[in-house]
């Protein structure tokens, strides 16, 4: 569960990225995030896994007040989010399955297991045969999709991600929005932010509306 109540966020020097933000994202849920460049889409989603902390507001996720956490904290907030950021930041020098099996590194479990679950998420978005490659020899919409294994390989019951499919031609588009609709069905929430209202249109899922860091009715 999310839940932002009046949520503001002022940057220094006055710049306003959100204001009186208020809705509540129920478990199992999914959410579009929809606005033009600049209207808070991406401040929104940053207060989610404390990148950024609100000025004013509360921010619940699963319970916790995440702008009140202690920094020793947040990577274990973090462990129960799957993160897809415009800026992939993946790995160019490692494998395919390198970036995926990251972050397992950083968790308690075996090695086995840890090549499991790699695997499992590769198989997901489909990148299974190409575990071996390096991300450059990957496809724009690859390269995303490994994104998106890489954020789900710890299992995470919410998933967030800042306009998945920028960039992309509407067939590879079409195909990541599927794949964020498969970890829907078996319950995890999903939240996208995405100025493509070809995307959103007939998902017949719930839209947020920004429009200058306020939401709109």
């Amino acid at each position: 569960m999310i839940s932002f109540s009046a949520v503001s966020k002022r940057y220094p020097g006055g710049q306003q990225g959100l204001q009186e933000i208020s809705f509540t994202l129920e478990p199992g849920e999914f959410v579009f995030v929809a606005g033009r460049s600049g209207a808070g889409k991406s401040t929104l989603l940053k207060l989610i896994p404390v990148i950024e902390r609100p000025s004013a507001g509360t921010v619940l996720v699963n319970g916790q007040n995440v702008g009140a956490l202690r920094r020793a904290a947040v990577p274990y907030l973090r462990r129960n989010l799957g993160l897809v950021f415009q800026n992939q930041r993946l790995l160019y020098d490692r494998s395919v399955y390198d970036n995926v099996a990251l972050p397992l590194a950083f968790s308690d479990h075996s090695p086995r297991e840890a090549e499991r679950r790699a695997r499992a998420a590769l198989d997901k978005v489909g990148l299974l045969g190409r575990e071996r490659a390096r991300p450059v020899q990957l496809s724009g919409g690859e390269q995303q999709r490994l994104a998106i294994a890489r954020a789900v390989v710890n299992r995470p019951s919410i998933l967030v991600a800042d306009e998945p499919t920028a960039n992309l031609d509407i067939e590879s588009a079409r195909s990541i929005l599927e794949i964020f609709v498969a970890f829907n069905q078996v319950g995890v929430t999903v939240l996208i932010a995405t100025h493509d209202e070809a995307l959103i249109e007939g998902c017949g899922r719930r839209v947020l509306r920004l429009s200058a860091g306020r939401l709109q009715p």
